[in-house]
């Protein structure tokens, strides 16, 4: 595993479009690393690029604002094979985009890289963090509480 005190780690987060999920994953890894003094480099990004450029969705930012954690300067990009080559880990938020991310990279495929996102809080697990996206404001407050669990279990793990 991985020593990030006498490495740097880069990590990438990656949602559907990168303006719900994933933007708040980034905003609460960040924050708990800063926190701690760990050298990581934290992204995130999108398979899709329906939000190229966007700041997140405002519930996003209204969730991390309640928590301290200022996520208005993101912009969304989308996955790319190359992420592939520039992180040490990628956590796939979905299942689906777990799956998006195997196509995407299918002729340079590095899945040893490649993690469900809630697999580092239950292990084995093959479940989705819930997108709010179809949601009211009110479903942001339950997603957020499940990646700030799962970001503690990761620094616990890799710190």
């Amino acid at each position: 595993m991985f020593n990030p005190i006498e490495i740097s780690m880069k990590i990438l987060l990656v949602c559907l479009g990168n303006i719900c999920r994933s933007p708040i994953a980034e905003g609460v890894l960040k924050h708990k690393a800063k926190q701690l003094g760990l050298d990581w480099q934290i992204d995130s990004a999108g398979t899709n690029g329906y939000h190229i450029g966007e700041a997140p969705h405002r519930f996003s930012q209204k969730i991390c604002l309640q928590h301290g954690i200022d996520i208005s300067r993101q912009r969304a990009r989308r996955f790319t094979a190359k992420d592939f080559e520039e992180y040490d880990m990628i956590y796939a938020l979905a299942l689906d985009v777990y799956r998006e991310i195997e196509k995407i990279g299918y002729r340079q495929v590095q899945m040893n890289k490649v993690y469900l996102f809630l697999s580092e809080s239950k292990e084995g697990s093959t479940e989705s963090v819930p997108d709010p996206w179809y949601g009211d404001e009110s479903g942001y407050l339950p997603v957020f509480d499940i990646i700030e669990q799962t970001c503690t279990r990761i620094i616990k793990r890799y710190r």
